[in-house]
Parts: C-alpha cells; sequence; structure tokens
C-alpha cells in the first residue's frame, strides 16, 4: 500500500512582491503535488507565476522547472506536479507592485 501525506506549507498567508514558502522536506515521497488556493486578491493579477524549488539541505535553492498559475478567483486553486525532487521543496515568485493574494499553499505527498 502506498504512503501519502499532505502538509499545510502556507495558511492564510498574504504574499506581495518577493516572496516564498516554508521549506518541506520530502526525500521519502517518489511524487508530490502543490496546491496553491487563492482566498483574497488585491490589485490586478495579470499570468503571475510561482516557480518549484529543489534543494538537497534546505539552504541552497534551484528552480525545479515546474511553475503554477496563480488564480485571480476568489476560493480558485491550481496546482503543479514535481517528481524526482531529492529532498526539500518550496514555492516562489515576485508579484507586481500594488498586488497582494493572500492564499493557502497544500502539499501533497506520495510514496
Amino acid at each position: 500500500m502506498r504512503q501519502s501525506h499532505t502538509a499545510i506549507i502556507e495558511r492564510n498567508i498574504a504574499w506581495q512582491g518577493a516572496f516564498e514558502t516554508e521549506p518541506y522536506e520530502a526525500a521519502w515521497a517518489s511524487e508530490a503535488i502543490f496546491f496553491v488556493r487563492t482566498l483574497d486578491v488585491v490589485g490586478r493579477l495579470d499570468d503571475v507565476t510561482v516557480r518549484v524549488q529543489i534543494s538537497p539541505d534546505g539552504i541552497r535553492w534551484c528552480d525545479e522547472g515546474t511553475v503554477v498559475s496563480l488564480s485571480d478567483q476568489v476560493d480558485g486553486v491550481t496546482f503543479g506536479k514535481v517528481s524526482h525532487f531529492g529532498t526539500f521543496l518550496r514555492l516562489v515568485g515576485e508579484l507586481p507592485e500594488g498586488v497582494t493574494v493572500t492564499v493557502i499553499v497544500a502539499l501533497s505527498l506520495k510514496e
């Protein structure tokens, strides 16, 4: 039987400017899905994406290649799938000046 776990990485967090989520250690998992739920949007959110980053130690980071679009709809949910990611995962991005997005980010992992 496969193992699974869902972690809430960010809860009711307002992103603005440059941001990053808390890193999450997931070396045991073989696949991951980031879910980003938009709770509120202030300003205009046109084609803004966040990037998945990976790290061997939770200190040094590199872009994995997966991008997740942010929904401009209240209660909108978007996602990004990741595999072959090593040890630590996080999301990073940058919002245009004057834009604030309040989100919940969940990371679902499977072995």
